[in-house]
């Protein structure tokens, strides 16, 4: 039976992304109160495998997940999952938005329905709180101690942990998707499907002018998308920072091996963070001069000119 970690406590988001995932396979679930945590519970073999978010269409890139994948030992992600949402405002039973003094959620559930709040309880603080579900977990069972009185989370976890709903999909923004991926140790590939997204941590060797565009020019000129850029702080010092990626494309297509491989010559390190199929599942559209067939061809013809002077 495959053990999964994901962030909980029960009725998060990522719970449900994780149920998405596994479908009617046999499986346990556990429950961890950090991404930090669920995935060194990985590391340390503890468990199988984690579901974890890693980017939202409102806020970018999770931070926490972004850090996390990119320092300690390696590992890779095998999959991704879409999850659209929408949240709920609750509380416990006789108390209303026109009295609450304090909102407690996830920061990132906080950029999605500040609007809302400003209108719906404008005299609430703001609390944050490590998920949605452990808003409404934590409000739910010590309603004296959180410092809030209403809680912003997944429907779900409303009615998990018995409160009621006072306010009924309260986001700002329609279509709002959250992406999970499921992360393994770093001891198996999925196979290429044409649907892939390969994700990359790269390192600097210096700071300098043209650095980042040396560095994004290696998938230009071989045809390759990407689909999300971020820069995080490496904590070494003041103005270090790496540069998260996801590109369209497996690491056994030859356009971007050879990407890869150029990146490993000019940077100081390449933290490869997994091939595997997007979850949109849309074919990657492939310049006929950047296809396997012709990176094949062009390899044999640099052959064929060195076996003249062998």
């Amino acid at each position: 039976m495959t053990r999964y970690a994901y962030l909980g406590p029960e009725g998060t988001f990522t719970q449900q992304a994780l149920l998405s995932w596994v479908a009617d396979a046999e499986h346990e679930q556990v429950p961890f109160g950090s991404v930090d945590a669920a995935l060194d519970a990985l590391r340390s073999g503890e468990v199988d495998a984690a579901v974890v978010p890693i980017e939202n269409s409102v806020e970018g890139g999770v931070s926490a997940t972004l850090d996390a994948l990119a320092s300690g030992d390696p590992l890779v992600i095998v999959g991704e999952v879409l999850v659209p949402i929408t949240f709920v405002a609750c509380a416990r039973p006789g108390t209303t938005l026109a009295a609450a003094r304090a909102i407690g959620t996830h920061s990132h559930a906080w950029a999605q329905v500040r609007g809302w709040a400003g209108k719906a309880a404008p005299q609430a603080i703001y609390v944050p709180t490590l998920s949605t579900a452990s808003a409404a977990k934590d409000l739910a069972e010590h309603p004296g101690e959180v410092g809030y009185d209403v809680a912003v989370c997944a429907p779900i976890a409303a009615e998990h942990f018995g409160l009621e709903v006072v306010g009924h999909d309260i986001g700002d923004m329609t279509n709002a998707v959250t992406r999970f991926v499921v992360v393994s140790r770093p001891d198996w590939l999925p196979a290429s499907t044409g649907r892939d997204k390969t994700t990359v941590v790269l390192y600097q060797r210096s700071d300098r002018a043209g650095g980042l565009l040396e560095l994004l020019e290696q998938f230009a000129v071989r045809g390759i998308n990407m689909t999300r850029l971020e820069s995080r702080p490496t904590k070494e010092s003041m103005g270090s920072y790496c540069f998260s990626i996801d590109l369209e494309g497996h690491v056994q297509d030859e356009r971007v091996g050879a990407a890869l491989m150029s990146l490993h010559r000019v940077c100081a390190d390449v933290r490869f963070l997994g091939s595997y199929p997007a979850a949109a599942g849309t074919p990657i559209s492939v310049d006929p001069i950047t296809s396997d067939a012709a990176f094949v061809a062009a390899r044999e013809w640099l052959d064929r000119l060195r076996h003249l002077g062998g």
